[in-house]
């Protein structure tokens, strides 16, 4: 239930602010650069607001829409998600009572329909995968059985972004500044745990 409760924290506070990382304005022009943002600890983990933003100024991911994936260097869960899904769940018979939405050590992410019921949604959710120039996708997911500290937390590591007929090379993911949030009112700027980048550079059209 403090697992919960942390979730619906963080979804209130993502859905009510804006990115606004300079960082994230001018830099890795003509890539998809893919950002992991830690808002809060968990009792086994943390969740973080996964986000996905096209700096290529004239190349669109299209419909059937962009998949991402990751392997985790842990024996990590995905206990939920918001706004994106895993296409497995993978084996998680070890489990009694809640059941994790993702125990594969590799998941694939794909985003969610645009008519997603609104209490399954976070900002900028929910476009069936669709990512324009300039814009961002994103979802929210809370992970179990890591570390809850910035000591002993681990970054999620050999990231695949795809795109129907388009080919992207990730490289290694990084630890880089946290993330500052500024609330709707403009009144309250706030900053994220830690934040993870992952950037993904266009390699071939298939």
């Amino acid at each position: 239930m403090e697992s919960l409760f942390s979730a619906m924290i963080v979804l209130l506070l993502v859905s009510s602010s804006c990115f606004t990382s300079s960082e994230a304005l001018t830099s890795n022009k003509g890539n998809i650069t893919i950002k992991w943002d830690l808002m809060t600890w968990t009792p086994d983990g943390y969740v973080a607001v996964v986000s996905a933003y096209n700096y290529q100024k004239q190349r669109s991911i299209p419909s059937p829409g962009w998949k991402m994936s990751w392997r985790w260097t842990r024996k990590e869960v995905i206990w939920s998600m918001v706004g994106a899904r895993t296409t497995k769940q993978g084996d998680c018979s070890m489990f009694k009572g809640n059941i994790p939405h993702s125990c594969i050590n590799k998941p694939t992410v794909i985003d969610l329909p645009p008519k997603t019921p609104y209490n399954q949604q976070i900002a900028n959710c929910c476009k069936g995968g669709v990512l324009k120039p300039g814009l961002e996708s994103a979802f929210q997911i809370s992970v179990g059985q890591a570390g809850t500290t910035v000591k002993t937390v681990r970054m999620p590591v050999n990231f695949m972004f795809t795109a129907p007929k388009q080919q992207y090379i990730c490289g290694p993911t990084k630890n880089v500044r946290p993330t500052t949030f500024i609330t709707a009112d403009k009144r309250r700027m706030t900053r994220a745990l830690m934040t993870w980048n992952i950037t993904c550079v266009f390699h071939k059209a298939t």
